[in-house]
């Protein structure tokens, strides 16, 4: 009882911060609703995008990546922070100005209406089918062992499953449908606060109990950390390892190009920097992430080495790659954490939940919304059946992802390879259309037309022919990102647009850079650099 009672307190305690922030704000104007007025600070804005990033797909699912694998997989996360300074310096400068409010209306103003459409229809099939059915999946793995649904009423584990998607996906849609972008920011934010006191409790407390299989406490238990499993300590792993390890040689490559994809194009997460109040704000915020993805790595990664190391070693679990392995962070977790604590992490968690979840669900709302929606049936709808529209298909979504989420569980490669193969379908044609319609002024519509259909075939064959089953799927990525890149070209020489586009100014903001910004840009690249150096064969990997 009184885990459910903290529980709900930490929950409450959220809601009722985000509605007392926003109260005041007005939703009825697009910019209100979808863009949160463009108010944002760079502290907010960075909170909301590790929020949007952070959720309990990557609590279990990379944790369970590390379990199976070693400490490669920190490069979901590390190397992050190279894509989110190329956001803030390369993409937003040219985004802002042109006042933006999404990637597709990017699309539509740089090339034509139908490329808008396509890629449209590409997030929002990539949202509804992917991503918001595992966020709900992944978050309902952890809080069914937590609240030991399955014993309590005497059901069997997808039932159990079920339940906790519907009851999380029904608050996270009245988070995103009726609150809007500010609310969703805001709720990320004091989520994030507790995510940083729950999620690195697991590891402290990890490391205790690490000690005292050696008979000490903190330092011992750090010493068993490192000496224990040394094969697990490297982040350099050889070029032919397959997921969930991440090759070394992908670290410049293939997962360079998927974090520029995730952080620099991808609706969901760059709608926060878009918010923001000034260009100086928002590069704040992007680069800050940076470093708040590097301390993931303490969260989501090195809690799946203590699992293995607690949980594996005495045969407590099975430690194959996929869904077992996702088992490794909720049980963890069940081990480690007192239970009168147990109530609040489980609020972390689900607020870690709502955070990735009414973050994309808004950013499918805003797509559809703005994107298809408008320009076809609202081309002289007020600004409230804007919005209200909206809320509607947000609505539609969300019941659709609750739907399809308790089955996520057949699928068998484990949460985050699930999801981040699923995205490899759409990578890196959105990808290459905003980097060459930013940086080239006379790349044609017919480019990316032409990039969409051969990547997903080709993208599509590589899952089906068995020779490519040798190969870590970023190498097909990156091979992919090469080939569409040559194919930009090629269309620029033989068609080339007739009139060379620049953005147009749309003076919405202060486009007055960060005068520190590059600074800052420098020492999280140091980070970077550092943490790849201990965890190598020069520091506690071999």
């Amino acid at each position: 009882m009184f885990i459910v009672v903290t529980f709900v307190a930490f929950t409450v305690l959220v809601a009722v911060l985000s509605w007392w922030k926003t109260r005041g704000d007005d939703l009825s104007t697009k910019e209100g609703y979808f863009l949160a007025g463009r108010g944002l600070p760079g502290i907010v804005i960075a909170g909301s995008l590790m929020m949007t990033n952070l959720s309990a797909e990557q609590l279990v699912g990379t944790n369970g990546q590390s379990f199976a694998g070693n400490m490669s997989t920190m490069a979901w996360e590390a190397t992050s922070a190279f894509a989110l300074i190329v956001l803030a310096f390369v993409f937003l400068p040219k985004l802002l100005k042109g006042g933006i409010a999404t990637i597709p209306e990017f699309f539509e103003m740089r090339y034509d209406t139908m490329t808008m459409r396509l890629f449209s229809l590409l997030f929002l099939i990539a949202y509804v089918v992917t991503m918001l059915p595992t966020i709900l999946y992944s978050g309902a793995v952890a809080l069914v062992k937590i609240f030991n649904i399955q014993e309590i009423f005497g059901i069997s584990y997808f039932s159990a499953i079920a339940i906790i998607c519907i009851g999380t996906g029904v608050i996270g849609m009245c988070y995103a449908v009726f609150g809007g972008l500010k609310a969703v920011a805001y709720s990320d934010t004091i989520n994030g606060v507790g995510l940083i006191i729950g999620g690195f409790a697991v590891p402290i407390l990890g490391i205790l109990a690490l000690g005292k299989l050696d008979g000490g406490g903190f330092i011992a238990g750090i010493q068993h950390f490192i000496s224990a499993t040394p094969e697990k300590m490297n982040a350099w792993s050889a070029p032919a390892a397959l997921p969930p390890e991440v090759p070394w040689p992908l670290l410049f490559t293939g997962m360079f190009v998927n974090n520029l994809f995730y952080w620099a194009t991808n609706q969901s997460i760059i709608q926060r920097s878009l918010g923001g109040k000034n260009l100086a704000e928002s590069q704040k915020g992007a680069v800050w992430a940076g470093f708040f993805k590097c301390l993931d790595v303490f969260v989501i990664v090195i809690p799946g080495i203590i699992a293995f190391q607690l949980l594996a070693a005495n045969g407590q679990m099975d430690t194959s790659v996929g869904m077992a392995a996702d088992q490794a962070y909720p049980l963890l977790v069940m081990e480690i954490i007192p239970k009168p604590l147990m109530g609040f992490f489980a609020a972390v968690m689900f607020g870690a939940i709502l955070s990735s979840f009414n973050s994309v669900l808004n950013s499918a709302s805003t797509i559809f919304t703005l994107n298809v929606w408008q320009p076809i049936w609202g081309k002289n709808a007020s600004t409230q059946k804007v919005v209200k529209t909206g809320q509607v298909f947000g609505t539609i979504v969300g019941v659709v992802a609750i739907a399809i989420a308790p089955f996520v569980m057949n699928f068998g490669t484990g949460i985050m390879n699930f999801i981040n193969e699923c995205w490899g379908f759409f990578s890196m044609p959105l990808l290459t259309a905003v980097l060459f319609g930013l940086l080239s002024k006379r790349a044609p519509a017919i480019a990316p037309k032409i990039i969409i259909p051969i990547h997903m075939v080709l993208y599509g064959a590589s899952k089906v022919i068995p020779f490519f089953s040798q190969f870590h799927y970023l190498y097909v990525v990156f091979a992919l990102f090469v080939l569409e890149c040559i194919i930009y070209m090629i269309c620029i020489k033989a068609c080339p647009r007739q009139t060379a586009w620049d953005m147009p100014d749309a003076k919405v903001m202060d486009m007055s850079p960060w005068e520190t910004g590059k600074i800052w840009a420098i020492a999280g690249v140091a980070v970077v650099v550092i943490m790849y150096f201990i965890f190598s064969p020069l520091g506690i990997g071999v």
